[in-house]
C-alpha cells in the first residue's frame, strides 16, 4: 500500500479554523510551510536561503506554525543543534465559514490567505511560463493552462469541483508511473463573475 493511503485524513489534510487561521495566515509562514510540503523537511537556515529570509525571521514563524501544529520537528534529521522541520499535514482545507465569520480579525485572516495562495500560484504559473523552455517538449505539450466559461448554480459548482478532485485524488493513489516524476502543480480556480451589462 503506498505511504500516503496509510495516513489517516487527519494527517493528510489540516481544516482550518478561526484559530488555526490567525495562526497560519501570515505571507512567511503561508511560504514556509508551502517550502516544507512540497520539497521535504528542512531547517531554518536552509529555508531562509531558499526564501530570501533571514534565519531569524524563519525561525520564530516556524515556532509559531507549530504552535498551531503546522509543522513539527523532524527528530530522523539534523546533529547536535541542528533542528529539522516538516510539514505536520500534506494540504489544508478551507471552509467558507470562515470569509463569513463575524470576528472581523477572522475575516482579516481569511481574506489575507486567500490573497497569499492566489499570489502564489501566480507566482507559479509566471515562473512555469519563463522556464518551460527549459524542459524537454514533452513537458509542454503535457502541461494546460485552460480557462471555460459556463452557465451553473451553485450547486452544480460544488459537484463539479468535487469530480475535478475526486480525479486529482485518483491519480495521487495511482502515484507516479516513474521514479523520477516531477511534482506536477494543478490548480483550481472557480468562481462566478458577473457579464456586461452593456
Amino acid at each position: 500500500m503506498p505511504e500516503h493511503e496509510k495516513k489517516p485524513q487527519e494527517h493528510r489534510e489540516r481544516a482550518l479554523d478561526a484559530r488555526s487561521l490567525r495562526g497560519l495566515a501570515h505571507p512567511l509562514r503561508i511560504r514556509l510551510l508551502g517550502a516544507l510540503r512540497h520539497d521535504g523537511p528542512a531547517t531554518a537556515s536552509q529555508l531562509a536561503a531558499r526564501l530570501g529570509e533571514s534565519s531569524g525571521a524563519t525561525s520564530y514563524h516556524l515556532r509559531q506554525l507549530a504552535t498551531h501544529g503546522f509543522v513539527e520537528d523532524d527528530p530522523t534529521r539534523g546533529e547536535g543543534r541542528e533542528r529539522w522541520w516538516k510539514a505536520a499535514q500534506e494540504g489544508t482545507r478551507f471552509s467558507d465559514d470562515l470569509h463569513m465569520n463575524a470576528d472581523p480579525e477572522v475575516r482579516g485572516a481569511a481574506d489575507l490567505f486567500l490573497h497569499e495562495v492566489a499570489t502564489i500560484h501566480t507566482q507559479e504559473l509566471t515562473t512555469w511560463l519563463g522556464t518551460a523552455g527549459d524542459w524537454p517538449r514533452e513537458w509542454s505539450q503535457a502541461a494546460d493552462m485552460s480557462d471555460f466559461t459556463l452557465r451553473l448554480t451553485p450547486q452544480q459548482l460544488i459537484e463539479m469541483n468535487e469530480e475535478i478532485h475526486a480525479v486529482a485524488e485518483r491519480y495521487r493513489r495511482i502515484g507516479p508511473a516513474t521514479e523520477d516524476a516531477p511534482q506536477v502543480r494543478v490548480h483550481l480556480h472557480s468562481f462566478p463573475r458577473r457579464g456586461s451589462t452593456g
